[in-house]
């Protein structure tokens, strides 16, 4: 089961379509367009050694057991939601939001701009959950996994970095086809890929 796949099981779709007034199918549609969009967007800040690290801390205070047994919405922090894509879109949120408003089949911008903020925490709970799971090879401490004191190197994302952005690549390796936000850029028959691939290129701190 793909990330997004995973993540959608655990959404009550009539839930969310209520909280947003669309149809389930329109609320559906627009949270696959959502998810890698987060996803992706989330790697790109990761392939930035700085950008783990702060990752790595914001990771750590969401509580995975938000997706165990599906989610509740009532218990859904929208305004730390709307912090989250602010810090993964940075100066490019509204950009994001208007291009993923435009794909078929999502309800335009204003619902995306609705959507973000909902998602956004149940991605980092997801997230979270996965992280934790990995802990098993470092003496379950969550802390090691991601670098623990030893400064924003220890976190990166390079290669043979360890750490998170090693953790993070066979979680997030296959959104948008196996290449992450920037490899997305060079398929134009893929309009998600091109449009993270040119405004996430580059990790925020």
């Amino acid at each position: 089961m793909s990330a997004v796949e995973e993540i959608l099981s655990e959404i009550p779709i009539d839930q969310l379509a209520s909280q947003l007034g669309v149809d389930t199918d329109t609320a559906e549609q627009a949270s696959r367009q959502v998810l890698p969009a987060l996803l992706g967007g989330i790697q790109a800040n990761t392939d930035d050694p700085g950008g783990a690290a702060s990752f790595a801390q914001a990771v750590q205070q969401h509580d995975g057991g938000l997706v165990e047994g599906g989610v509740d919405l009532d218990q859904v922090n929208t305004r730390d939601g709307d912090k989250i894509v602010s810090h993964v879109f940075g100066p490019n949120r509204d950009q994001v939001e208007g291009k993923l408003g435009a794909l078929g089949g999502v309800g335009g911008q204003d619902l995306i701009a609705k959507l973000l903020p909902i998602l956004a925490p149940i991605v980092m709970a997801w997230l979270s959950k996965k992280l934790s799971g990995a802990t098993a090879g470092h003496g379950g401490d969550l802390g090691s996994v991601f670098g623990g004191g030893s400064g924003a190197g220890a976190a990166g994302g390079g290669p043979g970095g360890g750490g998170l952005g090693d953790l993070l690549g066979p979680i997030l390796g296959s959104v948008l086809g196996g290449g992450g936000a920037a490899s997305g850029a060079g398929r134009g028959n893929d309009p998600l890929g091109d449009l993270l691939g040119g405004l996430l290129g580059g990790g925020r701190r």
